[in-house]
């Protein structure tokens, strides 16, 4: 009985064994994704920032509003699955900026396409940034799963470039424990944005006529979970001028650049917190399939081997009934003489 009994748990304790990096390495990587009809807002806020006022000329101080939407298009994402053979993520983003007086800064939309496991970019038509088709390569918005303490490319939407985002290193925030990146795009020519700042009609003729140029630099952070790869926290320098030329002229006389934004923005305190409850929450899903149910798994195959082992050593002593049923042999009798 204890020898069956024995060879049960050796079964058991095999199974669970060979399920640990089964559940690790293929069942989690196919597993864990970004789900297709994701939806999210964000807000952030620059206070006593600078922006242009185009209808008065000159500059303003002004406190910063910036709604960013991320909406997951799953029918559009059904569409590139077929042709791309494999789990897709379509977001349609727009980042909405008014001023104090709810006035209406900026606006500006953005079509990411991405594999929902890994994170990188795929390229699909409708593609774009501003209204400008792009072609990404490096992440945006979001890192991958299990993040790496390694600098990644990460996608800037405003000069439509890649660009090296550095790790810094390991930080706590808010009793997470994150990964720190950052990143700087030097000053730089950019197009002028599809909606100019304080909705000032403009045809691309005339901005080209006026000779007048567009330039840009920022310096990017974000605190990042390296469990769910989801910021937790970010933070951006922004500003943009325009140099020369004779729009600058007729704004600000005198002047050969004029600001149009610069200003510190930062996640409002209410979307840190919300933000930073939600990984938390995510975290504990992902930490499931990569270490606590691989590593509980390989630790019960051990005890069952363990277990095994021993009800056979019991099996095999001495003395003791081979089917386990508790009952000694009996020793014969000496035979008389």
């Amino acid at each position: 009985m204890r020898r069956k009994a024995s060879l049960i748990l050796l079964g058991f304790a095999v199974f669970f064994a060979a399920l640990s990096p089964l559940l690790r390495f293929y069942a989690f990587p196919r597993l864990a994704k970004v789900p297709a009809n994701q939806y999210q807002t964000m807000v952030l806020e620059a206070k006593g920032a600078s922006v242009m006022d185009m209808a008065e000329g000159g500059v303003k101080k002004t406190d910063l509003s910036i709604v960013q939407t991320l909406r997951g298009n799953v029918e559009e994402s059904e569409k590139i699955e077929e042709s791309a053979g494999r789990d897709v993520v379509v977001w349609d983003g727009l980042s909405y900026a008014q001023d104090s007086d709810g006035k209406m800064v900026t606006m500006i939309p953005e079509r990411y396409i991405f594999d929902a496991h890994s994170a990188e970019p795929l390229h699909a038509t409708g593609e774009m940034a501003d209204k400008q088709p792009v072609k990404r390569e490096g992440l945006e918005f979001k890192w991958p799963f299990l993040t790496e303490k390694r600098d990644y490319k990460y996608f800037d939407a405003r000069s439509r470039t890649t660009n090296t985002i550095f790790f810094k290193g390991e930080q706590k925030f808010r009793g997470l424990d994150v990964y720190y990146f950052e990143q700087t795009i030097d000053w730089m020519k950019v197009d002028f944005p599809s909606t100019m700042p304080g909705g000032y009609k403009i045809s691309k003729e005339q901005l080209k006529a006026s000779k007048t140029e567009m330039w840009y630099t920022t310096v990017r952070k974000f605190w990042v979970d390296p469990t769910t790869g989801a910021p937790v926290y970010g933070e951006e320098i922004h500003k943009e001028e325009m140099r020369g030329g004779t729009l600058v002229e007729g704004l600000a006389p005198g002047k050969d650049k004029l600001t149009v934004f610069d200003g510190h923005v930062k996640m409002r305190e209410d979307f840190i917190e919300s933000t930073v409850d939600l990984v938390k929450s995510n975290r504990v899903l992902v930490l499931l399939m990569t270490s606590y149910l691989p590593w509980g798994f390989l630790i019960l195959g051990a005890l069952l081997l363990s277990l095994s082992l021993w009800l056979e050593a019991r099996s095999r002593r001495p003395g003791d009934d081979p089917e386990g049923s508790g009952e000694r042999t009996p020793e014969p009798e000496p035979a008389g003489v």
